[in-house]
């Protein structure tokens, strides 16, 4: 959306991190937003600017609403987003059921999935705990893939928010190294979500894709 100035919110991501699911919920919803990267480790942003001062967390995502106010978290962030766009369903209304289900898949993601990668990708992480880690989100995989049987996605034919999010997180064991060939309905899942014309659009625009010939 943009203010009376025409400037439109704001995205600060990091290619593949878990920027990449508020920028694929964007896209889905036809919401407007403005990209900058920024340098996870020097924590710069592509125009210069100290990501500390717009992030005291000094983590990815963050939003700049139209008014400057900022928003952070990821699952807060996509929320926020989807209510922009009612009409796309990335998340159900207000008071019904299903929108807590889908709350319920963004707080799962979050704390079961995305914590358990966390010391995966840190590299004071001792080596002897990596197999511990991977064990911890072996055993939630397990869980998704029990509910993914028979679902086109987390919340049966419709597509939502909750999914940007589990997509992001997963495109992670590549990095990882872990194999999910033991898991064939989240093996047929992700290249589902891959195949979404909006998200092939977030991950050519983040340099994750190469780009058409």
């Amino acid at each position: 959306m943009r203010n009376s100035k025409g400037i439109a919110m704001k995205l600060y991501y990091s290619p593949g991190a878990c920027s990449l699911s508020p920028h694929i919920v964007a896209r889905e919803a036809g919401v407007p937003i403005e990209l900058e990267r920024v340098d996870n480790r020097a924590k710069k942003t592509a125009s210069g600017a100290d990501y500390w001062q717009i992030n005291p967390k000094g983590q990815v995502p963050a939003l700049q609403l139209d008014d400057g106010d900022i928003l952070t978290e990821g699952p807060a962030i996509v929320q926020y987003i989807a209510d922009l766009a009612p009409q796309a369903g990335l998340v159900p209304p207000a008071g019904t059921r299903e929108r807590y289900h889908v709350l319920e898949w963004l707080n799962f993601v979050t704390s079961e999935l995305h914590k358990n990668f966390t010391p995966l990708f840190r590299p004071n992480t001792p080596d002897d705990y990596k197999p511990v880690a991977k064990e911890n989100l072996a055993n939630r995989f397990n869980y998704v893939e029990k509910h993914l049987a028979g679902r086109q996605y987390l919340m049966g034919d419709q597509f939502t928010a909750a999914d940007a999010y589990l997509f992001t997180v997963l495109r992670w064991t590549t990095i990882q190294h872990i194999d999910l060939s033991g898991w064939p309905n989240i093996v047929a899942y992700v290249a589902r979500v891959a195949a979404r014309p909006k998200v092939e659009e977030a991950l050519r625009a983040e340099g994750l894709l190469k780009a058409a010939a």
